[in-house]
């Protein structure tokens, strides 16, 4: 039986009898067909042919030598020394970690390894023949395994820890945990087991060492935040279970203690004074107090309250939550007349109580003084505000009330009234300066305006500045000065076949005025109106009243309209009533009574306008404005130029007369002087300015009007012209020089125009015979040439031949 053996030389001292004998299993394996015997035990084994026969090697980390490290030999049955075996490794750090000598099956490790790194490396080895390079044994697979060492001290979580604990706390009350850990095999020796202590931080703190929670070793009295508010506590870890030689690792704990209401709050004086005016308003601050509380935060808030004193209907306190100060204001006019100061005891604590330290000295107590100062105060009315009635017929001048205001000083000056017109702008009312009493300037009247508000000023009169303000309140009270009327216009109509006491309208009233005891209203025919009346009024008793038919008939060709007279007269005191009118047409109806025609007249009886009427109003305001328009456009059309109006379109004017006219003494005529000496007027036209025919003249006339009427102005005769002795040259120069005017004319349109003029001319043998021309001269007139004419002028040359004297 061949026997192949593996063995581990180990270079470290102080190993285990354990670790021996994991790497000296020894098995022995038989061949053929023996049997063979485990040296473990005494169990009969099966024969198993095995190549390799190892389990793991073992190694010490943190090797300082300056050889390689040998770990173990690899050994196989199939190497029998002729040196044709090779031994090959692979795995994790094969060739770089782990080397294998490839002729005899040494282990080697290269360099030094850490177990905090890698704790183990799994390998595998095989042999194969060098010639041929064929495996001779399967390959299998062991395992490197590095033995711890004590090298890495203790690590804590953090380098600084951050704990509280509430002051006054007990003995042994936990403050924070700490905690360390080692990397170094916890499974082996004592390496990674750590013990916590307290190097800074006695006597106040203490450490559990194995769970390494911090705890307050001191009582409630000695930990007081007030007195000390942060520690600084030092805890460090030491391995190898605190033994010596151990590693250790340390950390920092700030502490700090957390305020608890442990403390009351404190007034900074026993006794504090103010003053305040006595004009000061509710909620006017009068002093702020004082109190101081060792604690911070929510245990430091307080709150004052006044317990006692004459003054604590006058005065109230708050506190500010900002500065935790006692605000004391007023609550209450003051008045120095009647106390001049008051005394308040106040009393402040905590908000927040804490009952384990709750005693009979939390709270604390001050004494306020407080003085009123007098100041000049403006009057003070009796009342806040007046309310006065009056009838609304009340005469001018009857008294409505009044009101009273007097000084609150001890000077008790005068007090004169008088209404803020802005309240009163129709001054309607008006005040007596000195007894404050309300009078009318005006007469009222409830149904245009039922209330009046007005406001009265008091003011001192040695001072003007001190004034105050009262409202007053005037309700006028009705009385009964309306008459009552319809509620509403009625349109109402009769069926021309209908039957006597048939009701044809409902009527009510309304009344301006308003009863205390509400409106009664009685409806009643008019005196007028009883006569022969066709219609009846029958009152319903409830402010209502029928109107009813007295006939069974009616016919709108004879009567189409109706007028029913309803007298109404209201039940107050005194007794008003009026007259209405109810218009009721006649219709034709249905059966069942409905309306389906009535006559025009009828209709346009109606209150207010009918369509027609309407139609004829528009019609007549069309006309009339059209009217307007057309005089406007003639009366633009007569300012238009005329064709002709230069002065020196002159032209005798033939004028009927159908009475005598006034003689030679008649100079209001036309001056034809122009038409008698045409060489004149044209010269004179030459050296005037031309103007445009469609512009207006604005110069005076050429010849400044010196007429006399002639006495034949009563009639003109022509007497007869010959044809042939009648010469037209001076018509034609009249025309040559107007249309030389026109086209030298730079201001004429710039069109074709056509002027027409009227011009007598020359080359009559009686010339002229308008008296027209009688002003141009104040020369007697010789008319005996009227002889010359023939007998039809004789009566003419006899009227006008005949001297003066004749007619004398």
């Amino acid at each position: 039986m061949r026997t192949i053996s593996l063995g581990v030389v180990w270079l470290c001292l102080g190993l285990s009898l354990d670790a021996l004998s994991l790497n000296g299993q020894r098995r022995e394996t038989v061949d053929g067909e023996k049997t063979g015997t485990a040296i473990r035990g005494e169990k009969l084994l099966k024969r198993v042919r095995r190549g390799w026969m190892w389990n793991q090697f073992f190694l010490q980390e943190e090797y300082t030598g300056s050889d390689y490290q040998y770990i173990g030999k690899l050994q196989s049955d199939q190497d029998n020394g002729s040196g044709l075996v090779k031994y090959v490794l692979s795995g994790e750090g094969a060739g770089t970690l782990f080397v294998l000598d490839e002729n005899n099956g040494d282990l080697h490790a290269t360099r030094r390894l850490d177990r905090e790194e890698k704790a183990f490396y799994i390998l595998k080895a095989t042999v194969v023949n060098k010639r041929t390079g064929q495996k001779l044994e399967p390959e299998t697979e062991f395992t490197v395994k590095l033995h711890d060492i004590n090298d890495n001290e203790p690590q804590f979580s953090r380098e600084v820890y951050i704990g509280s604990v509430p002051e006054r706390s007990d003995i042994g009350t936990s403050v924070i945990q700490v905690t360390a850990t080692d990397a170094d095999d916890s499974m082996y020796g004592n390496s990674a087991k750590l013990v916590y202590s307290i190097s800074q931080g006695h006597p106040y703190f203490s450490v559990d060492p194995n769970t390494g929670v911090i705890q307050t070793a001191l009582g409630p009295d000695d930990m007081d935040r007030e007195q000390r508010e942060h520690y600084q506590v030092v805890i460090e870890a030491k391995d190898m279970a605190g033994q010596r030689g151990g590693l250790t690792g340390s950390t920092t704990i700030n502490i700090t203690l957390t305020d608890v209401n442990d403390n009351p709050p404190r007034f900074t004086q026993s006794i504090y004074q103010f003053r305040v005016p006595e004009s000061s308003v509710s909620g006017t601050p009068v002093g702020r107090i004082l109190a101081t509380d060792r604690d911070i935060g929510m245990n430091a808030e307080m709150y004052f309250t006044i317990v006692s004193g004459d003054g604590m209907d006058m005065f109230d306190i708050s506190t500010d939550k900002d500065t935790q100060e006692g605000v004391i204001t007023v609550s209450k006019p003051l008045d120095f007349e009647k106390k001049p100061s008051y005394t308040v005891e106040i009393q402040v604590q905590n908000t927040q109580v804490d009952p384990r330290f709750m005693s009979a000295g939390s709270k604390d107590m001050a004494t306020v003084r407080i003085g009123v100062e007098d100041v000049d105060e403006p009057p003070l009315f009796d009342k806040a505000s007046y309310l006065m009635e009056v009838k609304e017929d009340a005469a001018v001048g009857v008294a409505v009330g009044s009101v009273s205001a007097m000084d609150p000083d001890a000077a008790r000056s005068m007090v004169k009234y008088s209404i803020d017109r802005r309240t009163d702008m129709d001054r309607l009312f008006n005040i007596h300066s000195g007894n404050g009493s309300v009078f009318l300037l005006r007469s009222l009247d409830r149904e245009e305006t039922a209330w009046h508000n007005i406001s009265v000023i008091a003011t001192e009169f040695n001072n003007p500045r001190q004034s105050s303000h009262v409202p007053v309140y005037i309700r006028l009270l009705d009385i009964n000065d309306n008459a009552p009327t319809f509620a509403t216009t009625y349109e109402t109509y009769v069926c021309e076949r209908t039957k006597a006491g048939q009701r044809i309208q409902t009527v009510s009233a309304v009344d301006a005025d308003e009863p205390s005891m509400g409106h009664k209203f009685f409806f009643s025919l008019a005196p007028e109106g009883t006569h022969r009346s066709n219609f009846t009024v029958r009152d319903n008793g409830d402010n209502t009243a029928g109107i009813l038919t007295r006939r069974a008939s009616y016919s709108r060709l004879h009567q189409s309209i109706y007028l029913v007279p309803v007298v109404i007269t209201d039940g107050d005191y005194p007794m008003q009533s009026s007259t209405g009118t109810l218009t009721v047409r006649v219709c034709t109806c249905d059966r069942e009574g409905n309306m389906e025609l009535c006559n025009a007249e009828a209709l346009s009886s109606s209150p207010g306008l009918s369509t027609g009427a309407l139609i004829a109003i528009l019609l007549c305001a069309i006309i009339l404005l059209m009217i307007v328009v057309l005089f406007t456009a003639l009366k633009r059309q007569r300012k238009k130029e005329p064709l002709i109006i230069s002065k020196e379109d002159v032209r005798d004017n033939v004028v009927s007369y159908n009475d005598e006219g006034g003689g030679e003494e008649d100079t209001q005529a036309f001056d034809i002087g122009a038409l008698r000496h045409p060489d004149a007027a044209a010269a004179v036209l030459e050296e005037s300015a031309k103007q445009r025919r469609d512009i207006i003249p604005s110069d005076t006339l050429l010849y400044p009007p010196r007429r006399r009427l002639h006495p034949a102005a009563s009639g003109l005769i022509m007497p007869p012209v010959s044809m042939a002795s009648r010469d037209n040259g001076d018509v034609r120069n009249f025309i040559n020089q107007r249309v030389l005017e026109n086209d030298c004319n730079p201001t004429a349109p710039p069109y074709d125009s056509l002027a027409t003029y009227a011009y007598e001319g020359a080359g009559s043998v009686a010339e002229s015979l308008s008296s027209l021309g009688s002003a141009s001269t104040e020369a007697e007139q010789d008319y005996h040439y009227l002889s010359d004419w023939g007998p039809r002028f004789r009566k003419l040359a006899d009227l006008y031949g005949a001297e003066d004297g004749d007619f004398s």
